[in-house]
């Protein structure tokens, strides 16, 4: 009776040992079940960003947005249906998030190649590091085994993306609510180092606020008037829009930060200085501690196991 309670006891371990296991991601997970995965997503945006050179960019912030809302699940990819309204619409999406047709393009080789089997939140995760990559930035083993959402959630991509016209408060709230650290939110930032922005997403920094280099907010002014213009594009890095490096940081030094949020880590006298400080004389050391932070950020909340499912047009529900 004893050795049958024993054997059971240590059953049950070994069952939640399996649970964690199963639960976690891996580099590994599409060896097996599509050994050609990772060549297939490289050889997509390598081929997407040889078209137009901002979509590299565009997937990052697609990932970056996703993994904020809920977690890391493909969300923001859905398309609205008659019984929810996606993520798409919400106000730090409209008009600004892109890369889809990229992201269908990639998919649809997989699906060729090896149906139903690599999830779209995991398209983004790859694909994010390949661009990054493409960029001529760091590398990091991205961790695989996203599932996907079967529903979006228009209320929250409002509620937890980061805005443009944040503080540095509000910026290390909507980290540390994620679940990533303030150094995070600092390393993560600097992903504003490739990429554009709307004249409706800065102007407000250049005609209203004083953290800014005088010369550069009146160049900017004439692209960006107080009204009009709102589609306007700007790099969110002038100096090397699409080469992945530390010019951002070293931007921020000088007050030439696009963005409102972006200005916030650096004014001298903040918490965020020293990183910024670190990380623009010191590129090596950001390049990894970036792709560390970009691990961190893939892990919120994946859906595994037999949550969600594996979409098959990353568009819709199966």
């Amino acid at each position: 009776m004893a050795c049958g309670k024993l054997l059971f006891f240590f059953q049950l371990i070994l069952f939640g040992l399996s649970l964690t296991v199963n639960g976690q991601l891996s580099p590994n997970f599409y060896s097996s079940t599509c050994p050609n995965a990772l060549r297939i997503v490289k050889q997509g945006i390598a081929k997407a960003i040889k078209k137009e050179a901002r979509v590299g960019a565009s997937i990052l912030r697609l990932h970056f947005h996703d993994c904020f809302v809920n977690g890391c699940d493909g969300s923001i990819l859905l398309d609205d249906t008659s019984t929810f309204r996606g993520e798409k619409t919400a106000i730090p999406n409209k008009n600004s998030v892109r890369g889809f047709k990229a992201v269908d393009s990639i998919k649809a080789s997989l699906e060729k190649a090896c149906p139903g089997v690599v999830s779209c939140a995991d398209i983004l995760a790859i694909a994010s590091r390949d661009a990054v990559v493409q960029y001529g930035g760091p590398t990091w083993q991205v961790r695989l085994g996203r599932r996907d959402s079967l529903t979006a959630n228009r209320s929250a991509a409002n509620a937890f993306i980061p805005a443009p016209s944040f503080n540095l408060r509000n910026l290390t709230s909507s980290f540390t609510t994620v679940g990533l650290s303030f150094k995070d939110m600092v390393v993560l930032s600097g992903a504003h180092t490739v990429g554009f922005a709307r004249c409706t997403s800065f102007r407000p920094h250049i005609h209203n606020d004083t953290n800014i280099n005088a010369a550069f907010a009146k160049s900017l002014q004439k692209k960006c008037p107080q009204s009009g213009n709102g589609k306007v594009l700007q790099p969110l890095d002038y100096q090397t829009k699409f080469r992945f490096d530390d010019k951002y940081y070293q931007n921020l030094l000088v007050k030439k930060g696009l963005l409102h949020s972006d200005q916030q880590l650096y004014s001298g006298n903040n918490n965020a200085d020293a990183y910024v400080r670190k990380y623009a004389s010191k590129q090596g050391e950001f390049f990894q501690e970036f792709g560390n932070s970009m691990i961190r950020m893939g892990n919120i909340k994946p859906l595994t196991g037999t949550h969600g499912q594996i979409r098959r047009n990353c568009r819709k529900s199966n």
